[in-house]
């Protein structure tokens, strides 16, 4: 590939309309959100909708995307609510 370089990473939490809280990864946020609240996103957020952003965290690569998206989701629901501001 020639000129490309790797995309932005950063994961993600958004608050679903019944208050859960949903983590993920992304090198596109705008068209992630659309995709969760279209219902194409996420099995866990469709029925579930609307979401929003409620928390974003910069990674340097897709590898360190996942690796934060699963120490955020071992954490427990308060810790979230504690990360996220709430």
């Amino acid at each position: 590939m020639n000129g490309t370089h790797n995309p932005d990473w950063l994961v993600y939490i958004l608050e679903c309309a019944d208050a859960t809280l949903y983590t993920g990864i992304t090198n596109d946020l705008e068209q992630r959100i659309a995709a969760h609240n279209a219902g194409s996103g996420a099995r866990y957020t469709r029925s579930r909708l609307p979401v929003s952003v409620v928390y974003t965290e910069d990674a340097a690569d897709r590898g360190a995307a996942l690796r934060r998206e699963a120490s955020i989701k071992r954490l427990t629901a308060r810790q979230k609510r504690e990360l996220i501001g709430k």
